[in-house]
C-alpha cells in the first residue's frame, strides 16, 4: 500500500471511499510481492498495480464490490491450464490478495491513514494487517509509530494488540516488508493470526569510504537502486560535491569516525551496506574493526587477496573476533568479470543487494545465477572464488 502513499492520503484528505487490494503473499513465479497494492475509488478511478495487468481486471471488479458492501477478504489467483484467457497469471505463478474496504466511517481508515501521514511525511511507521485468520478479523490493522506508540484494534483483546504491535516494530526497525505469525493466541476460537507488515521508513545507507573513481560509480548505481548514499574520506580534495554530484552527502572526516558518529545518532541499521574502497591501512583498519562489530547489512572492503590477508592479520591484531571478520566481503563484489569503474560497481551492488534479500550465502556457498540453459553456472563472491581477483574472460590474468 505504501507504494501509492501519496496518491491515498489525498483520497483520505478528500473523504473519497476507496478500497485497497494488496499482494499478501506469492508462490511460483510473479511480478510483483507482498506489499505491491492496487487501489480503487468509488468511481472506479484505479491507482498502482498488482501483477502488470494479469489480474487487475478482476481485482478492480472485487475492489468496487468490496466498497459497496463493506466487506473485505482474501482473493487466490493464478494461471488456469484449462482456459490460458482465464483470469489468471500467465507467468505461472499465484497470489493471495487482501482486499480492503476503506470507507468515511470504517474503524480501519484512521488506523492506514496515520501510517499514509507518516510515510507522506518521511516518518517512521508501520502497518500490521491480519491477512490470515477468522473471516470477523480479516483486514484489522495496527499502526506502529517511530517511538513505540500503536492505534487500532485487531478484534481480539488488548494482549493481542500489545503482542503484535511488538512483532510489528520488529519489521519497522529492519525496515521491511512481509509476513508475521502471530500463532493461535489470538485468533478467535483458536485459530492462528498472520499479519502483512509494511514498513515506512527512510531509504537504506550506502556508505562509501574512499574518494576514489570506483566511488563515483558505485555512488550512482547506489542512488539509482534507491540508497542514501554518503561519500566520506579524510582527504578534503578528493571529497567533494563536484566528483560526486549523485551523493546525498559528501563528508570530509576519518571514516571510522564518521562511522562512529552515524551509528551513536541513530542513523544506521540492518540495512545499512559499507563500502570500503580506500586501500590504505590507516583508514581501513579503525574503520573495519568498529564497522564488523556493528549489526550492519553488508561490509565489504575492495583490494587484491593479498591486501586481504594482511588486513585480516591487522584485524586479528586488533583483537576482532574470528566470528566477526567472517562476515567482512573481501575482495569485494562478485565475480561478473568486470574491469571499469562502473562494472565493478555493478559486481559490489550485485553483491549488497544479495546479501540484503537472502541470497549472499555462506562461506563456500555461490549465489545462482538462476533459469535455465546456457551454462551460466554459478556466480561466486570474489571472496569465495579461487585465483587472481582481475581476469580476462578466458581466465588469464590481467596485466
Amino acid at each position: 500500500m505504501l507504494d501509492i502513499a501519496a496518491e491515498l492520503r489525498a483520497w483520505c484528505a478528500a473523504e473519497q471511499d476507496f478500497a485497497v487490494a494488496t499482494v499478501v503473499a506469492v508462490s511460483g513465479s510473479a511480478p510483483r510481492g507482498p506489499g505491491a497494492s492496487l487501489a480503487v475509488d468509488a468511481g472506479g478511478t484505479a491507482l498502482g498495480s498488482l501483477s502488470g495487468g494479469c489480474v487487475e481486471s478482476a481485482v478492480h471488479e472485487l475492489c468496487l464490490e468490496s466498497i459497496a458492501s463493506g466487506e473485505g477478504g482474501v482473493h487466490r489467483f493464478g494461471y488456469s491450464d484449462d482456459d490460458a484467457f482465464a483470469v489468471g497469471l500467465t507467468c505461472g505463478g499465484v497470489l493471495d490478495v487482501l482486499v480492503t474496504p476503506v470507507r468515511r466511517h470504517d474503524p480501519v481508515r484512521p488506523v492506514i491513514g496515520a501510517v499514509l501521514d507518516a510515510a507522506c511525511g518521511g516518518r517512521r511507521s508501520a502497518l500490521g494487517r491480519v491477512v490470515c485468520g477468522p473471516p470477523q478479523q480479516l483486514g484489522r490493522a495496527l499502526a506502529v509509530h517511530a517511538d513505540g506508540s500503536y492505534e487500532g484494534w485487531l478484534g481480539g483483546d488488548a494482549e493481542l494488540d500489545r503482542t503484535a504491535a511488538e512483532r510489528v516494530r520488529g519489521w519497522l526497525a529492519a525496515g521491511r516488508t512481509g509476513t508475521a505469525e502471530l500463532g493461535t493466541a489470538g485468533g478467535l476460537c483458536g485459530q492462528p493470526l498472520t499479519l502483512l507488515v509494511e514498513s515506512a521508513a527512510e531509504p537504506p545507507r550506502l556508505l562509501v569510504y574512499g574518494a576514489i573513481d570506483f566511488a563515483a560509480a558505485l555512488t550512482r548505481i547506489g542512488a539509482f537502486l534507491g540508497y542514501r548514499v554518503t561519500v566520506c574520506d579524510a582527504r578534503p580534495v578528493f571529497v567533494t560535491a563536484a566528483r560526486f554530484p549523485d551523493a546525498d552527502e559528501v563528508v570530509v572526516d576519518w571514516p571510522h569516525r564518521h562511522l562512529a558518529a552515524e551509528w551513536e545518532a541513530g542513523r544506521l541499521d540492518p540495512r545499512t551496506a559499507v563500502c570500503v574502497l580506500t586501500h590504505d591501512a590507516k583508514f581501513d583498519v579503525p574503520l573495519l574493526t568498529l564497522a564488523l562489530r556493528l549489526p550492519l547489512g553488508y561490509v565489504g572492503a575492495m583490494g587484491s587477496r593479498r591486501t586481504h590477508g594482511e588486513r585480516a592479520e591487522r584485524l586479528r591484531a586488533q583483537g576482532l573476533p574470528a566470528a566477526a571478520l567472517a562476515r567482512l566481503r573481501s575482495p569485494i563484489g562478485l565475480d561478473l568479470g568486470g574491469q571499469t569503474p562502473e562494472e565493478t560497481a555493478l559486481s559490489i551492488a550485485a553483491e549488497f543487494t544479495a546479501v540484503r534479500y537472502g541470497r549472499g550465502g555462506g562461506a563456500g556457498e555461490g549465489i545462482g545465477t538462476g533459469g535455465g540453459g546456457g551454462g551460466g553456472g554459478t556466480i561466486l563472491p570474489l571472496a569465495w572464488s579461487r585465483g587472481p581477483v582481475h581476469r580476462r574472460g578466458n581466465g588469464t590474468k590481467v596485466p
